[in-house]
């Protein structure tokens, strides 16, 4: 019995051995044509470039309607949601993408676009980096510098905190759901420090540095007066800033902010009444609002970004509803301390 199964286990490992071959080799065929298929996407897409503007310059996309009059004036909805972070996401055939870039593109597009009278920007989120909201903040304003009959109406829903506020006061009018937080005027900076546990089981930091700061906060080591003393410099110049980007926004006096401007949060009543937004009601008023501003109806469009085979594969662009949302970062995964606008109850 034993000499008849020997040859069927040695046929079976000799099937299992085939098999892993077979399947081997079609992995790497599949990689050899993704390679093939990447180098042509790469030359098509460079020879488009050089023939036309630059990609990211003018970034091109579909217009889909979303609401309203068809023949009205077109405008453009914009959604930022979660937080306002650098992030990249993606998959194997999907390249990675930032997200932050996303809606700058999209701000970009409607700035090009003449017919464009409008940005309707949706906001839900607790903030974020201080760079990504300012850089949004500005795209803003380019939206409506060569263009005064252009507007930006803000639509606050569940949250628009700290740098989703920061955002919001480049709008000319502000209107905020009826159970939406908003506020959180402020920075901060934050970092897990280890120095009394290390200390308590012999655990030793080793650290070449050129100078005696060059290792801010680093969690191993005490952090000086000295040390607190330029990081919260660095804290309070960023807060200048954002507290004067309010205050101009809103037509605030100062003094009047200095009072409220410390962190702290609201909900959309003491909002309205302190002057922080415009109005309360929900996406149908921010649509009636937009059309008294500009005096007629309007065509609210959402930007699409269509591609084709090979751009997937070169990974040069990413097919994608640009209104997606920024999803807020795992805290383990943030290299460093960073400075930022972001509510963090």
């Amino acid at each position: 019995m034993d000499e008849q199964k020997q040859p069927e286990k040695a046929k079976s490992r000799g099937c299992m051995v085939w098999g892993c071959v077979a399947v081997l080799g079609v992995f790497l065929f599949i990689s050899v044509m993704v390679n093939l298929f990447q180098g042509m996407a790469l030359v098509v897409k460079d020879a488009t470039n050089r023939a036309g503007a630059g990609a990211d310059e003018f970034p091109a996309f579909e217009r889909m309607s979303s609401w309203g009059d068809p023949d009205g004036i077109p405008v453009v909805r914009i959604a930022i949601n979660g937080a306002i972070m650098r992030q990249s996401s993606g998959s194997l055939f999907m390249p990675q993408v930032d997200k932050i870039e996303l809606i700058l593109d999209q701000i970009r597009a409607a700035t090009q676009d003449e017919d464009v009278k409008a940005i309707i920007l949706e906001v839900n989120s607790p903030g974020g980096g201080v760079t990504a909201s300012d850089e949004i903040y500005a795209a803003l304003l380019r939206f409506k510098k060569d263009d005064d009959t252009r507007k930006i109406i803000v639509y606050m829903k569940d949250l628009a905190a700290s740098g989703g506020y920061y955002v919001a006061v480049a709008g000319d009018w502000l209107i905020a759901e009826p159970t939406s937080i908003l506020g959180s005027i402020g920075v901060i900076m934050q970092a897990v420090n280890w120095s009394e546990f290390t200390k308590k089981h012999g655990i030793t930091d080793t650290t070449i540095k050129s100078g005696a700061n060059k290792d801010l906060l680093n969690p191993f080591q005490e952090v000086t007066e000295e040390q607190k003393a330029i990081l919260q410099e660095l804290v309070d110049s960023m807060y200048k800033r954002f507290f004067g980007l309010v205050a101009k926004g809103r037509s605030m006096d100062p003094e009047k902010l200095k009072l409220y401007a410390d962190g702290r949060v609201f909900d959309s009543e003491r909002a309205l009444a302190l002057g922080f937004i415009d109005e309360i009601g929900y996406w149908e008023d921010a649509v009636a609002k937009t059309e008294a501003l500009l005096g007629e109806k309007v065509n609210i469009l959402r930007y699409e970004r269509k591609t084709d085979f090979m751009e997937i594969l070169a990974g040069v662009e990413t097919p994608v509803e640009i209104n997606a949302g920024i999803q807020l970062p795992d805290p383990m995964q943030i290299g460093s301390p960073q400075l930022l606008y972001l509510w963090r109850p």
